[in-house]
């Protein structure tokens, strides 16, 4: 996995990029709707923990119904974690890939919970491979998933989050750039994520008077999942990489910030929780004190 050279990470100078976020009052999460795709396991399971904490209520909106030889999680334990940290769970067996199933999942937990205050696009396809060891099949999964699948699911939660008090939608996209470098490596999955935050960029604007946030976060390292193991080399960067609860944390911060007065941000989970005050960040490191190895688009 091409992530460049080891740094340490430990100011807002190596987070170029990342407009700062106001200093804003926090709310609770408790009694709050999340519905986060994607989350039986790794960043989308941390987000769904942490809001639990709080005591709010999670769809977890994933295909995963039964184990993964490789990759552990199913919407069921993920629904079960979440209910141990103390929120309410429905496990939504869902493939975003698909209009009918999200339609589905969105309206389960409408009747469930009584509505949708937050939306957590995380789900994502992966492949960083060059442009011809880019088959059509995994171009095609890239780009129902990371693009086709956070624009529909975000049109199905609208009706539902333009009736919640503090709507936020949130993406798991990076800041946009144009950088060559950022495309080369994996052109496929770069314009697949981006497109997540140019969809982010066009819904803040159009949702702004309707007091809608949408706003896009983003790691400034590695973060350590079971899909990162799997990759190639994987298992070595994962000793130079952060825990998912890094991420976790800085969503929560955005989601509880006001929606109509945080929207259009590209935010970098490190930069965000700097903003909110926080100066302890090793111990979000696998190893801690080891150099930490920058996510492939920072």
């Amino acid at each position: 996995m091409p992530v460049g050279t080891l740094t340490t990470y430990g100011s807002n100078a190596a987070l170029a990029g990342c407009e700062p976020a106001p200093k804003l009052e926090r709310m609770s999460l408790r009694g709050k709707t999340l519905f986060i795709t994607g989350g039986s396991r790794g960043i989308g399971l941390a987000i769904a923990e942490r809001a639990a904490r709080d005591g709010a209520n999670i769809a977890i909106a994933a295909k995963t119904e039964t184990p993964h030889p490789k990759l552990e999680g199913t919407v069921f334990s993920a629904a079960a974690r979440i209910e141990q940290c103390g929120g309410q769970a429905l496990a939504c067996v869902c493939d975003i890939r698909f209009e009918e199933q999200i339609q589905a999942a969105v309206a389960a937990c409408v009747q469930r919970f009584g509505g949708i205050d937050i939306l957590i696009n995380n789900a994502s396809a992966i492949s960083l491979t060059p442009t011809l060891q880019t088959d059509a099949k995994r171009y095609d999964l890239m780009h129902q998933i990371n693009a086709r699948g956070t624009f529909l699911t975000s049109k199905a939660c609208l009706p539902a989050l333009s009736h919640a008090a503090n709507p936020h939608i949130l993406s798991l996209s990076p800041p946009l750039s144009l950088k060559p470098e950022f495309f080369a490596p994996h052109v496929a999955y770069s314009v697949a994520k981006f497109n997540m935050s140019l969809y982010a960029l066009g819904m803040a604007e159009e949702l702004r008077a309707q007091g809608i946030a949408v706003n896009c976060l983003w790691p400034a390292t590695v973060i350590a999942t079971s899909a990162l193991k799997n990759l190639p080399g994987g298992e070595s960067l994962a000793a130079h990489s952060r825990r998912p609860e890094i991420v976790a944390d800085a969503a929560y911060e955005i989601i509880t910030s006001p929606s109509r007065e945080h929207t259009g941000h590209f935010h970098i989970d490190e930069a965000i929780l700097r903003e909110r005050g926080m100066i302890d960040f090793d111990r979000y490191s696998v190893t801690p004190g080891a150099a930490l190895a920058p996510d492939l688009f920072m």
